[in-house]
Formats: C-alpha cells, structure tokens, sequence
C-alpha cells in the first residue's frame, strides 16, 4: 500500500523552501519515489528578519513571534503551489513533514540547557493547506541527551545502507556525514560549515545570491594563513557527538580570521571552499579509507567543491545521491517527509549513535487538519 506524504525544508542558507511529494509505498524496505518537487521562494524582507533573529538582538520574541506565523503561511503557501503542479488535492496527502526554519541551535556544551528552535507554525500550515503537519523533530531528542541534530542520518540509513561502507554527506548551510557501515551500525555528525559563509561572502562581494559552479572560488587562490586559521577552530577537532551552525561559523567568525591578512576577495572565497572540502574529507577519511561516497544538498552542484573534495579523498568514489533514485536537490525535505512517515507510524525517527540521545524514539509533534 502507498502513502503520500509532502516534506518541507528551509535550511541555513535560508535560500528558498524546499516542498516535495513523495509516495512511499511497502515496509521494508520503504520505497520512495518523488513525484513533484519546487523550490519555493522566500522572500527578501523575510530573509533578512530570519539571518538578525540566528544572532541575539532586541526584541526577540515579539520578532519571534510574528515571523513564526509569518513562515507558516509561507509554507502553506508552497505546499498550495506544490499540490497544484502535481494536480492533487490535499485529501491525498497523508501528511505534511515540516522541519521549519532554525533561528538558534544550542546543543549539550553549549548553554546550561539546551535547545533547539525551528519557526513556520505547524498550527498555521496544518489549517491553511487542511493537511495533518507533522513538525518539531529536534527537541525530543535533546530532551533524551542528544543534539537534536544531525536528523538526515537514519532516513540515509534506511534509503541507502548496503553490504559495504557507505558515507553520505549532505552540504547545505552547514555539513554533516552519515557513516553507514557495512555490519550496520550508524554514526554522523555536522562537520563544519558547508556553503552558508560562500554564499555570504558571494553575496557581499559579487552581489550574487550564490557561487555558481564555485567558478568565483575557482578563479582565486586558497591562502595558507587563513585556512590555517580557520581549520585551527576547536570544532573541528572536537569529537561527535556534536552539531552547530550560524551561532558558530558566521560572518563575524570569518571576519576575526581575516583580520591584519590583506586578500583578495576571490581568494577569501577560494579558501573557504577549501575549508568545507577539507572538514568533510577530515571527516570521510576518519570513518574509513576508502569506499563510495555519496553527496547531496546545494553543494552537490558546486563543481569547484567537487573537485576539491576528489583531490582530497582519492580512494573514495563520489556521486551524488540521483545514482540511487533520489535527487541530491531533494533529498532533506524528502527526509522530512520520511520522518512525518515515521511519527504516524509510531516509528523511531533519532539515532542515538548519531545525536547521542539516550535511546530511539518517535519525534515530532502531530497538528491534525
């Protein structure tokens, strides 16, 4: 029997939404099929008031608050504008997983309790589209010790576990691995920044929203003093479990490493590719020495990343996630659609060998139609 669920992600490039419709139909294995798919925009005044609320500043929760309702109609919206190019009414959806936009992620270590949190009102979106909305999949998972993060490695586990090892590395604003090994244990962990600070340094110099193909980063020289300075960061040396994000690496990180060196715009962009190529491949190397990685996210398209990432894992054969059926664009909102699946079913949707939560659980919070 076939379910049709629709997963929803705006990630910490805060690019655009992410809608998709997969049908998932069997047990195991769950076969999945994606069957529409748009990137939705966001809009610019929106984008701005969701990067000030990632930083403290004044009036938070009334910003919060109203951005909050504000995300939750925009989600409705793409999920409306979705539905309509699939030509499928909402009766047909089973339900929506929504993971919602983070504006602040504190893990263990970071604060005296810690935290995670998404807005994009499920309230709003489950009564707008008149769909069931499944969302809030961090926070039990911290309640149980974990980091609520990262979320992608069990839906990598049950799309794309084999015989032999496997990683996945998923490259959005941040960068995490799933470690998928051959006796079938599971293990990951965010591994730095991915294209959040390229994006941000294209956007401030080029007045681009995005490096296309990396060919900006391409045409400069990565500096030794500046990636020594930021591979010097005790993130990437700490030891998983572990998480983060813009609280972490952010223009004011960038900006302090840069301070006295006197550089090239493209070079600084040159270098900072060099620093997502070289934490994902610290981070592939240290699982094993070789095998079949697969890539997915907006960095999948990024040819200059690539090509770093090849030169630095020459006994690991790349592709991205398309080789085994799901697109690498959509593969994180139809993880959500897959972890919505989950939560109905009454299925553990953590990892705790990932998150280092207590025990599995079921996640997320249920607002019915």
């Amino acid at each position: 029997m076939s379910e049709l669920y629709i997963g929803l992600m705006s990630g910490t490039s805060v690019d655009s939404i992410d809608a998709v419709l997969v049908e998932f139909e069997g047990a195991s294995p769950l076969r999945t099929r994606i069957l529409a798919a748009i990137g939705h925009p966001i809009a610019a005044t929106m984008r701005e008031a969701i990067l000030a609320l990632c930083a403290p500043g004044p009036s938070e929760l009334d910003r919060a608050g109203q951005l909050d309702r504000q995300l939750g109609e925009a989600f409705a919206d793409a999920v409306t504008t979705l539905l309509d190019k699939a030509s499928i009414g909402p009766g047909e959806i089973k339900a929506i997983g929504s993971h919602g936009q983070t504006v602040r992620h504190r893990p263990p270590g970071s604060v005296a309790v810690p935290f995670s949190m998404q807005l994009g009102d499920p309230n709003t979106i489950a009564t707008l589209t008149g769909i069931t909305t499944v969302a809030d999949f961090r926070r039990r998972d911290m309640v149980l010790g974990g980091q609520g993060a990262p979320l992608m490695p069990a839906f990598h586990q049950a799309a794309f576990a084999t015989s032999s090892d496997r990683a996945v590395v998923n490259i959005g604003g941040m960068a995490n691995i799933t470690e998928l090994s051959a006796d079938g244990s599971v293990r990951g962990y965010d591994t730095g920044p991915g294209n959040a600070l390229l994006d941000y340094w294209v956007e401030l110099h080029q007045d681009q929203p995005f490096d296309r193909d990396g060919a900006w980063a391409a045409s400069g020289r990565v500096h030794p003093a500046l990636l020594e300075r930021l591979m010097a960061d005790p993130y990437f040396a700490a030891k998983a479990p572990k998480s983060t994000g813009r609280e972490t690496f952010n223009p004011s990180w960038l900006e302090r490493a840069i301070a006295g060196l006197h550089l090239s715009p493209a070079d600084v962009q040159a270098t900072l590719s060099e620093v997502t190529a070289a934490s994902i491949a610290d981070a592939v190397n240290a699982f094993t020495n070789g095998g079949e990685l697969l890539i997915c996210g907006g960095g999948a398209r990024n040819l200059d990343l690539m090509q770093r990432l090849q030169r630095r894992l020459p006994t690991w054969s790349i592709a991205d996630t398309g080789k085994y059926g799901i697109d690498a664009d959509w593969l994180e909102a139809v993880g959500f659609a897959w972890l919505a699946h989950q939560t109905l079913h009454g299925l553990p949707g953590n990892c705790p060998g990932v998150t280092g939560a207590s025990r599995n659980t079921v996640l997320g919070g249920i607002y019915p139609a």
